[in-house]
């Protein structure tokens, strides 16, 4: 089922979301089957739970090719539950990004190019990858809203922040 997906000025995204303390439930798949069918129909290469308000810890994310982002190389299929970031070096890279919960607008944000994430899957099962570049962009975004930040917040050049329309006018307005 495709939900709605929360608008930056909503105050549920600002919330820092809770633990998910119970796996491998019915409930737990058919959220997540939500998740993917709303990113699946928005376009989109991520998804948090909060965007569609629901405070629990748990994102989704992957492609192999995004519209949304041409140029950017596929990213694995993943759902990650209860996420700890670690950045592998303190280097960071401004890059592009847009959200679906702040529909029409891009921003360059800096983002660390190394990480390791861990964290569990839908049956509590471990993961622990280390993602570099578009990978772990993805990553950290939808991680951000986990804890009640969205992309805005993190942009130091608000010269590097606009309508997608005007900064790509090549890109269609409607992918994002």
């Amino acid at each position: 089922m495709i939900r709605e997906i929360l608008k930056m000025g909503d105050e549920r995204l600002l919330r820092v979301a809770a633990p998910v303390t119970e796996f491998g439930t019915p409930e737990l798949r058919e959220l997540i089957a939500d998740m993917f069918d709303t990113m699946r129909a928005a376009g989109g290469v991520g998804l948090a739970a909060p965007q569609i308000g629901v405070d629990l810890q748990l994102v989704i994310f992957g492609f192999e090719r995004s519209e949304r982002y041409p140029d950017a190389p596929a990213v694995p299929f993943t759902i990650l539950l209860n996420p700890v970031i670690t950045p592998l070096s303190a280097d960071e890279e401004e890059g592009w990004e847009g959200c679906l919960s702040v529909p029409g607008l891009r921003g360059s944000v800096p983002r660390w190019t190394s990480i390791r994430y861990q964290g569990v899957d839908p049956d509590g099962g471990v993961i622990d990858r280390v993602a570099d570049g578009f990978h772990a962009r993805v990553v950290q975004h939808e991680c951000d809203h986990l804890i009640g930040r969205l992309y805005p917040s993190r942009i130091r050049d608000f010269g590097k922040f606009g309508f997608t329309e005007v900064l790509f006018p090549g890109l269609d307005v409607a992918d994002d």
